[in-house]
């Protein structure tokens, strides 16, 4: 496995160890109880800490479609959820999420940074590596 493949999986398993850690940060010691989509966002982000871990000690890159997909799927659902979080007209339309509110903005730094916009985010950037490393298996 070339160099640069390795470098995506360590980067793509960082990425999704953060945001796990992340998570569980704001869950567990913050005590920010996750409504039912941020719940379907962990589904989708955990996994990847253990696929890309396997992969990365493996150096097997052709976990890349699988990344790919996972964090395709998270990235969508959050980017759902914040929509449902900034934009009042979705706000209308808003599932209801158990006990905790889908609406609820726990965290909001600089006016818009909230928990599915910083898992957006790092969904984007673990899709975006996925499809760097496919491309690379490829040639």
């Amino acid at each position: 496995m070339a160099k640069k493949q390795e470098n995506l999986l360590l980067f793509i398993w960082t990425l999704a160890l953060i945001a796990t850690l992340g998570s569980l940060y704001f869950s567990e010691i913050k005590g920010y109880e996750p409504c039912t989509l941020c719940w379907y966002q962990r589904i989708f982000m955990y996994p990847i800490v253990l696929i890309a871990l396997i992969a990365l000690i493996q150096k097997n890159a052709r976990i890349a479609m699988t990344t790919a997909a996972f964090s395709l799927i998270g990235g969508g659902i959050s980017l759902y959820h914040y929509g449902i979080q900034k934009l009042t007209f979705l706000q209308e339309s808003a599932p209801t999420c158990g006990t905790g509110s889908c609406t609820g903005q726990f965290v909001n730094y600089l006016g818009f940074i909230t928990i599915p916009f910083m898992a957006f985010i790092a969904f984007t950037f673990i899709f975006a590596a996925s499809l760097v490393m496919w491309k690379q298996t490829k040639e």
